[in-house]
């Protein structure tokens, strides 16, 4: 009885800890964007992205984006959408249903193109009590564009703030990369990721290999 009763206790902290990876552990993200004109100002926006984790061992994570946004000024843009999320927990994939709002600001400064991203979540899962989530991301792209595929260096930055609660401030993604203009209508991006996310009492990093595909119509 008492060996069972251990066995059970082993397969259930197994199962409970399947997407929790190691501290350093390697991932890779591929995220791919249709973008529909409306016109000048405005436009539709879908998205898939797929994440491997586990050093990637483990497919773990996809979701499903519809937005649309609309262009205020040259410096401000606005736009919402919802975005269907599946993410691998004890051992099967959970749904989250996510609406949000967003607002950049973009500006040049010295041959520097900057955005800075605010975007607004409400977090509706059928397995947890529901959230909201705030996220800011700045993006500086560098002035430099080499060989004829205008491939352009980038640094970015996001923060993740929970709204309400403790432990506000729960992750960071670190970026730097490579855009290249594939074709008038495509363009492709490569980078680094640095991911830290807080967990009970730590920050646990996983270091990502992403790749970005956007096709424009």
């Amino acid at each position: 009885m008492k060996e069972s009763l251990i066995l059970i206790g082993i397969l259930l902290l197994i199962s409970g800890s399947a997407s929790a990876y190691d501290d350093g552990d390697f991932q890779v993200w591929n995220t791919d964007v249709e973008e529909f004109s409306i016109n000048k100002d405005s436009k539709i926006a879908l998205e898939q992205e797929f994440r491997w984790g586990d050093n990637v061992d483990q497919f773990y994570y996809h979701h499903y984006d519809a937005g649309f946004f609309y262009s205020i000024k040259k410096y401000l843009s606005i736009g919402g959408g919802y975005r269907q999320v599946f993410e691998l927990k004890k051992g099967k994939f959970m749904a989250e249903e996510e609406p949000y709002l967003a607002a950049s600001l973009l500006w040049d400064l010295a041959g520097f193109s900057f955005e800075d991203r605010n975007r607004i979540e409400y977090r509706h899962f059928a397995y947890q009590a529901d959230s909201g989530r705030y996220r800011n991301k700045i993006t500086m792209k560098l002035p430099w564009k080499f060989t004829r595929f205008n491939i352009q260096p980038y640094i970015g930055d996001e923060a993740f703030f929970s709204l309400g609660g403790t432990n506000m401030f729960n992750q960071n993604r670190f970026c730097f990369g490579l855009g290249v203009s594939i074709t008038k209508n495509v363009r492709g991006e490569v980078y680094y990721m640095l991911q830290s996310t807080r967990n009970p009492g730590d920050w646990v990093d996983a270091n990502v290999l992403g790749t970005k595909l956007k096709i424009v119509f």
